[in-house]
């Protein structure tokens, strides 16, 4: 299957107090490991992001074309930009994830007619920040943004979805100094 990787790395990172993307994470960045992966997992990354910030860390960056929009933002301009008709999309704070978790889901998406397959903890709630998203959710993306419907959880239940569960420590993520420690620790383990 031929397609797309991206990144969102965008986010103010208000609660955590610094960037969460630049966080040290092994023998780089948190953003590092996360682009590693989906590189390894797709064969190809691109960061949604500010390329002031994240531009030397040697992966092409697009800046947000709709700024203030939060993740769906994000993801309006991975589709926009996109050459394949699958894109897989992480967040930038999921420093579990691998490879092997996001070939299934390139996997499931390969083989569906669905418009969007979405990994899903075990509450089974559908994760749009780990996700392989079709190019034909474009329009929806650019109606939810016209309209400043911006939750992702809400966007990602209108397409025609697939989830895929995985555990929930690989869709772990952190928002606060705390929460991060308390990640790393488990992560160390």
């Amino acid at each position: 299957m031929h397609a797309s990787g991206f990144v969102l790395a965008g986010g103010r990172s208000s609660r955590m107090g610094r960037d969460k993307a630049l966080l040290p994470f092994g023998d780089g960045t948190l953003l590092d490991q996360v682009a590693r992966v989906v590189l390894e997992a797709v064969g190809s990354v691109e960061l949604i992001g500010d390329p002031a910030k994240y531009g030397r860390l040697g992966y092409r960056v697009y800046v947000d074309k709709v700024a203030g929009c939060g993740p769906l933002g994000g993801l309006y301009t991975a589709l926009s930009v996109t050459r394949t008709d699958w894109n897989l999309v992480v967040a930038c704070d999921m420093p579990a994830i691998t490879a092997s978790d996001l070939r299934v889901l390139l996997r499931v998406a390969a083989e569906s007619s669905s418009e969007c397959v979405a990994a899903a903890g075990a509450e089974g709630q559908p994760e749009p920040l780990c996700a392989v998203y079709h190019r034909r959710c474009l329009p929806a993306v650019v109606l939810a943004l016209r309209d400043k419907r911006l939750k992702m959880q809400d966007l990602i239940r209108e397409f025609d979805l697939r989830t895929v569960p995985l555990p929930d420590s690989a869709l772990a993520n952190a928002n606060t100094p705390a929460e991060w420690a308390g990640l790393e620790e488990t992560l160390k383990k």
